[in-house]
């Protein structure tokens, strides 16, 4: 049985060493333990705060509270790696692969899309928008919080050209059409053009003008042509085994460092098709 631990643990000893705390409260090894704070399961509350705490070595005050979240299964996961596609220092861009996750959870984050590109570039990495972890595609990582800030602003001011290809179930009957319908409450608007189809699927361009959550995956659903491969909203079953087939394929700005227009398109042999 693969082992789960959810536990507090309240700091006795001033300056005694994480590692110690930890292997003292859990009887895990020191060897299981590093692993485990290198992959985001442990966290430290001091003066208020919760963060993360990666640092084996790292001094305690009396009072301070260390949370552990190690499950065996999580943390034994390995992800694909991410493709490096466009470094420019302050951010990058890179291909996600399904699978990868966007954010991590309390129980790690070692397979975030953050956290391998802040290992594969040993630069710290902030993340301006999201994929879901079933989709592929085009990802900004920002490697400051200044850069991170400056992103958030041109996705917020919409001024990020954001366009992706899915394969949904039928023959798609619309060469172009735009939906909008309003997700959560908020505005939404997505344009759709077909690009090609057989007897039983159509492969889709779609560029949003918005991004709110599940944006594309609703909105296709709503009109009865889900997206193959959607276990949430859509027809994921024996006929169509394979994951979502949604992809983030294309990236249009002006790059905040040089205000140059950046164009950025994944290669045909990286995209999805029928």
């Amino acid at each position: 049985m693969q082992r789960i631990i959810e536990q507090k643990i309240i700091n006795q000893t001033n300056q005694a060493l994480l590692i110690n705390v930890l292997a003292e409260a859990t009887s895990l090894s020191k060897q299981v333990l590093k692993s485990a704070l290198d992959k985001g399961c442990v966290w430290l509350k001091s003066d208020k705060q919760i963060n993360r705490v990666r640092r084996a070595k790292k001094p305690l005050n009396t009072g301070d509270e260390v949370f552990i979240y190690f499950n065996e299964k999580v943390l034994s996961s390995i992800p694909a790696k991410p493709e490096l596609l466009l470094d420019k220092k302050d951010y990058s861009v890179w291909f996600k692969p399904a699978g990868v996750f966007s954010q991590g959870s309390k129980w790690g984050d070692h397979c975030t899309v953050t956290r391998l590109v802040e290992k594969i570039l040993d630069r710290p990495g902030f993340l301006v928008h999201r994929l879901d972890r079933a989709t592929s595609g085009l990802m900004i990582i920002a490697h400051s919080k200044t850069m991170a800030r400056d992103f958030s602003k041109l996705f917020a001011d919409r001024l990020i050209k954001k366009t992706y290809l899915a394969i949904v179930k039928g023959k798609f009957p619309h060469a172009k059409i735009s939906i909008d319908k309003d997700i959560d409450g908020k505005t939404a608007l997505s344009h759709i053009t077909l690009l090609n189809n057989t007897d039983d699927k159509s492969l889709l361009k779609v560029d949003i003008e918005t991004g709110r959550k599940h944006q594309i995956r609703k909105h296709l659903s709503g009109i009865d042509y889900p997206i193959i491969g959607d276990r949430l909203y859509g027809n994921a079953d024996k006929d169509y085994p394979e994951d979502l087939q949604l992809q983030a394929i294309y990236l249009k700005f002006n790059c905040p460092i040089s205000n140059n227009k950046i164009d950025i398109e994944l290669l045909d042999t990286q995209k999805i098709s029928l």
